[in-house]
C-alpha cells in the first residue's frame, strides 16, 4: 500500500499493491511482513527436500519441494520490491508448481507416459513468454483457480482410498490450511481501506503466505504416502520432534 515513502527501487510498477504500508521498516523492502512470511514456507520446503532425498523418493518429489522452495523466494522478491519484473518471479512459478502438481496426481494412470510431461512442459514455456508480456489481473487469478479446480477430483479419489487416519489427517490439514488462507487473502484484499484505518494491522496477505507454505508441505507430504503406496513401500505417518507429522517409508529389500 503506497505512502508516498521514496526507495531507490523507483514506483511501484507491479500491478497489485497489497495492504501493507510500504517501506516502514526499510528503505529496501517495499512489504517487511509479506517478505518475510515466507521464510517458512522455505524451511518446510527444505525439509520436505531432506525427508525426499534420504528415503530416495522418486525425482519429482525432490523438483515439488525445490519448486516450492523457488515459489516462495520470488514471493519475496516480488513484495521487498514490488516491481513488475519481480512480480513474475512470483506469478509464474505458481502457475509451474500447479502444473507439476498435476503431473503427480494424474501421471501414475496416465497410459501414454511422454504426452502429458511434454504438454505441460510446452503449456509452462508458453505461459511464461506470454505473461511477461501482458499483464493479467483477473485473469491470472481465474487460471490459478481453474488449475486448483483441476486437482481436486484426484486428491479427493487419493483421500477416499487411504486408510490410513494418520495419512488423512495430512489431507484435512491440507484443506484447513487452504481454506483458512483463502479466507486471510480475500479479507486483505476486500477490506483493506477499513484494515488499513485499524491501529494494528493483521497482515492478512502474510498469514495468506504462512498457512500456504504449510498447505505446500501437507500436500507434498500426502502425496508421498500415496504414491509410496502405490509402490509397496509400507509407508507411515511420524512426527519430527512429536510436532511435525511426515512420511517415513520401508522398502522391500530385493534379493
Amino acid at each position: 500500500m503506497a505512502d508516498g515513502i521514496s526507495s531507490y527501487q523507483g514506483p511501484v510498477t507491479s500491478t497489485i499493491d497489497w495492504c501493507e504500508t510500504n517501506y516502514v521498516y526499510s528503505s529496501c523492502i517495499a512489504e517487511f511482513f509479506n517478505t518475510i512470511s515466507n521464510i517458512p514456507g522455505i524451511l518446510l520446503a527444505i525439509f520436505g527436500l531432506i525427508i525426499a532425498l534420504r528415503q530416495r523418493f522418486e525425482k519429482r518429489f525432490s523438483i515439488l519441494h525445490i519448486s516450492n522452495m523457488i515459489l516462495a523466494i520470488g514471493s519475496m522478491l516480488y513484495h521487498s520490491t514490488l516491481q513488475r519484473v519481480q512480480q513474475q518471479s512470483d506469478e509464474t512459478p505458481v502457475v509451474w508448481e500447479m502444473l507439476l502438481y498435476i503431473y503427480i496426481l494424474y501421471s501414475p494412470d496416465w497410459h501414454y507416459r511422454s504426452t502429458m510431461p511434454t504438454f505441460l512442459f510446452l503449456y509452462g514455456a508458453a505461459f511464461a513468454i506470454v505473461h511477461s508480456q501482458f499483464r493479467f489481473k483477473m485473469g491470472f487469478k481465474i487460471h490459478y483457480a481453474i488449475l486448483c479446480l483441476l486437482c481436486i477430483p484426484r486428491m479427493y479419489k487419493y483421500y477416499i482410498y487411504t486408510n490410513d487416519l494418520l495419512a488423512k489427517r495430512l489431507a484435512k490439514l491440507y484443506v484447513s490450511t487452504i481454506g483458512l488462507a483463502s479466507i486471510c487473502w480475500i479479507l486483505d484484499r476486500v477490506f483493506c481501506k477499513q484494515i488499513s484505518r485499524w491501529y494494528f494491522n493483521p497482515q492478512g496477505h502474510a498469514l495468506w503466505h504462512v498457512l500456504m507454505g504449510f498447505n505446500s508441505y501437507f500436500a507434498n507430504m500426502f502425496l508421498m504416502f500415496c504414491r509410496a503406496q502405490q509402490l509397496g513401500w509400507n509407508p507411515k505417518v511420524v512426527h519430527f520432534m512429536g510436532i511435525l507429522p511426515y512420511v517415513k517409508i520401508q522398502k522391500q529389500k530385493t534379493q
